[in-house]
């Protein structure tokens, strides 16, 4: 029998994958921000302002781009950052650096994973935004939801490789991972619509990846609009912000335990 890396570097990365897929489904608070709470985000939202209908779309319709950036975000940045702290912290990094296994396999497994995670998510609220409150997306629009979500999975990846070589150990990584996107996550439209944030906010908001994925999201679940549903300046300022990420990460990203930890 042939071993994975005899039958190419293809299966190689989906056997990383799947081994890491599997590490993500059993652990219980993974599973619990990424696939759970973006779902009861969205039934608290419902049950809190309501389902009527504003300029002939159901607010559903609003909360469920919004929340699944959100899972994105959890699925691709979150959960990386964390677990990635804790495996550099704790010497598993180094003891799979060691392995044969090359190392852009690892990232690229671990990069496959959150990007199916991402799409599973969007997927589970969009089934359960049609079914139970009427959420409504544009056939022609789904090709640029799932590119949307690819490209904003990539980027959160790489953003997650860049910020855990700024966390030293793996106790300060969740603090630290909360009070970046906490603040993000309220200017950029994903709790609240933009047309109740200030302008100014929502000027500062644009600098940042999170407001353009959550916009992306939006416009594609717009019925108003026309077209694919995907928005070229928000994909290029993610592109712009995997290029910064990717290149921080080169630079400073270690496999070896902090030694001022």
């Amino acid at each position: 029998m042939k071993t994975p890396a005899a039958r190419g570097p293809l299966f190689l990365v989906l056997h990383q994958a799947r081994y890491d897929l599997l590490a993500v489904l059993r652990n219980r608070q993974a599973r619990f921000f990424t696939l759970i709470l973006p779902v009861l985000f969205l039934f608290i939202f419902v049950g809190i302002f309501g389902n009527h209908v504003v300029a002939g779309v159901k607010l559903s319709t609003t909360y469920v781009p919004g929340l699944s950036a959100l899972g994105v975000i959890s699925a691709s940045f979150i959960n990386l950052v964390i677990s990635i702290t804790v495996q550099r912290e704790e010497g598993i990094l180094k003891r799979r650096r060691a392995t044969p296994v090359p190392a852009w396999v690892l990232i690229a497994g671990r990069t496959l994973t959150a990007v199916v995670m991402s799409l599973a998510v969007v997927t589970v609220l969009l089934s359960i935004g049609r079914i139970v409150f009427g959420v409504t997306l544009r056939t022609a629009a789904l090709p640029g939801v799932a590119f949307t979500v690819v490209v904003g999975s990539i980027t959160f990846c790489v953003l997650g490789y860049a910020l855990s070589t700024a966390i030293h150990n793996e106790d300060a990584a969740q603090p630290m991972v909360q009070a970046i996107m906490l603040p993000l996550y309220f200017i950029s439209g994903i709790f609240i619509a933009n047309s109740n944030i200030p302008s100014w906010l929502q000027h500062v908001a644009l600098v940042f990846p999170v407001a353009h994925l959550a916009d992306g999201l939006h416009d594609a679940y717009n019925p108003m609009l026309t077209g694919i549903g995907i928005v070229w300046t928000d994909i290029g300022v993610l592109a712009i912000w995997a290029a910064i990420g990717l290149a921080i990460a080169l630079w400073r990203f270690s496999w070896v335990p902090n030694p001022t930890s």
